[in-house]
């Protein structure tokens, strides 16, 4: 389990992170979520012990983070943002290294590392200087060694930056397969990724917690959510279909958009889809489709966070 108990960070007047507390048991992937300068990373820096808050504490499976660090530290795997490495190093080497510095030795060091290597595909380039790898490969090698020594706790800050979308999708699988029996903590502008890694998200916004839930009941606060989308294959029927939407019962208004039709309900928990999609069968409106909107994660983002620059 992972404790925070009102932790602070400031910067003479300034408070990056102002009295953030919460608990963490294993089997969360908690998402971060916050504009630029909410304080998420400056959280995941005092989390690993990078960092000495100003007040407040920090426990990792019953370790004080400072009252006892090296107890603490050696159940997490930490991907700080942009994966710095040493770039003269290949990334062998630099795996190698890590794996020594965390108490492996021989065979246990042999066996941690080419399971990360096989874990983040990086066969490839094993033997090339990092500073010569992509910005993907430099991401995955920063993957490689935070998981190497299977940590019961995973810290990620921007996992996926820089990959490719089979690369993110592969990321993203493997922080689901970890997560079983561990806590993982991701923090992301990538508002998909919260949706399709997390099972727990926490909204940031001037160094304190704005909303800690879950990105179904996020996605429910969204004013799209419950919204019935019609995608026209005939824009010639458009104003038909808009009119006679208009006039049917429990719509609170209707927005368009190219091929889009978007009819918003009154009630939520009223059966305007049914009734939607009913109308389309007997006026034999020609649509590609007829779905019900999740809502808008950017949406809710903003509602929750406006003002907030700093």
């Amino acid at each position: 389990m992972i404790e925070l108990k009102q932790l602070t960070k400031n910067y003479g007047d300034f408070a990056a992170v102002d009295g953030l507390s919460l608990k963490l048991v294993a089997g969360e992937i908690l998402g971060f979520l916050g504009p630029n300068g909410a304080g998420k990373s400056t959280t995941m820096k005092m989390l690993t012990g990078y960092l000495r808050p100003s007040s407040g504490s920090v426990s990792v499976w019953g370790h004080d983070m400072w009252a006892d660090p090296m107890a603490a530290q050696q159940y997490i795997g930490y991907l700080p943002e942009g994966a710095p490495a040493w770039e003269e190093m290949t990334p062998l080497e630099f795996l190698l290294f890590v794996g020594e510095i965390r108490g492996k030795q021989g065979g246990d060091l042999q066996k941690c590392v080419n399971n990360a290597v096989k874990k983040m595909s990086l066969s490839s380039v094993l033997h090339q200087k990092i500073e010569t790898l992509s910005k993907g490969y430099k991401r995955r090698v920063g993957l490689a060694q935070a998981i190497m020594h299977d940590p019961e706790v995973l810290i990620l800050d921007e996992p996926t930056d820089g990959l490719d979308p089979n690369q993110k999708h592969q990321v993203r699988e493997m922080i689901k397969g970890l997560s079983r029996d561990k806590i993982v903590i991701v923090s992301t502008h990538i508002l998909e990724e919260v949706t399709a890694v997390c099972n727990r998200v926490i909204v940031l916004s001037s160094g304190r917690i704005v909303a800690d839930t879950t990105p179904d009941e996020l996605l429910q606060r969204s004013e799209y959510h419950g919204v019935v989308v019609l995608s026209l294959s005939d824009t010639g029927q458009r104003q038909e279909i808009v009119e006679e939407l208009t006039d049917l019962a429990g719509v609170k208004r209707l927005s368009e958009s190219e091929n889009l039709v978007s009819v918003v309900p009154i009630d939520r928990q009223d059966d305007l889809y049914e009734r939607v999609y009913r109308l389309a069968r007997d006026r034999n409106w020609s649509v590609n489709s007829i779905y019900l909107e999740k809502g808008r994660l950017d949406d809710v983002f903003r509602q929750l966070t406006d003002g907030a620059d700093r």
